[in-house]
């Protein structure tokens, strides 16, 4: 086996309008078309995709309440990890800095998703 890329994650959710709300209008990713008509939207980023399934069932899990990170995430690079914190802080959504020094920070989705917004190409904290 010899894997080449990747090509999307799955996040699932339990009301897909509010997600639109944090992943379009919150974080700014691009909706693109999806091909099935059970409930969901897909985010493209750069070449990879961010899949959002509904669940009425689904419970995000946290294992470590005061590190967010610790936690199952994904990962999205940004350009300007200022900007960020004044987006979510105009949008009062709390974040976290990475506890590790890096340049990135974590945010819960409304359902408890952590997503991490790491800038790749700055210095440490």
């Amino acid at each position: 086996m010899t894997i080449t890329q990747f090509l999307h994650a799955a996040v699932l959710v339990q009301d897909l309008e509010r997600s639109r709300h944090f992943y379009g209008e919150v974080l700014g990713l691009s909706e693109c078309p999806r091909p099935f008509d059970f409930p969901g939207a897909w985010y493209q980023i750069g070449a990879q995709q961010l899949h959002i399934i509904v669940s009425q069932d689904y419970c995000a899990e946290q294992v470590d309440l005061e590190r967010w990170g610790r936690n199952r995430h994904v990962a999205l690079a940004v350009t300007n990890l200022e900007d960020c914190q004044t987006q979510l802080k105009a949008a009062e959504v709390p974040y976290q800095f990475s506890h590790s020094g890096r340049a990135a920070l974590f945010v819960h989705d409304p359902d408890g998703n952590v997503i991490e917004l790491s800038q790749v190409d700055a210095p440490s904290r």
